[in-house]
């Protein structure tokens, strides 16, 4: 959690404190529908280079979709620390998901 909490401080102070010509002020100036959309562009091209294998795709586009999250975050008011809340419920607790049919048809 340590990476999205140093991106979402960063995207914070950007917010609070804009720099003219910053890509995450761009992000904010344009709102939730532009970074929503970069969120889901970003998630899919991690999907895609996990398809390919290529590690170091893998590694930007997961650094990419971090960072978008991050100002999603921030433009949403969701803190990482309301994030780290849910995982620690969730941390130890027995899946309910029972043996399912495993997909074949993409």
């Amino acid at each position: 959690m340590m990476m999205l909490e140093e991106l979402y401080q960063s995207a914070q102070s950007r917010k609070e404190q804009p720099k003219e010509g910053s890509y995450t002020n761009y992000l904010f100036e344009k709102g939730i529908d532009k970074i929503l959309k970069k969120v889901g562009e970003e998630a899919t091209e991690v999907v895609i280079a996990a398809k390919n294998a290529d590690k170091v795709e893998m590694a930007n586009e997961v650094a990419d979709l971090l960072y978008h999250l991050a100002v999603m975050l921030v433009e949403t008011n969701v803190t990482t620390e309301d994030v780290q809340a849910v995982l620690k419920e969730r941390h130890g607790k027995k899946s309910r998901i029972q043996d399912r049919k495993e997909v074949t048809d993409y």
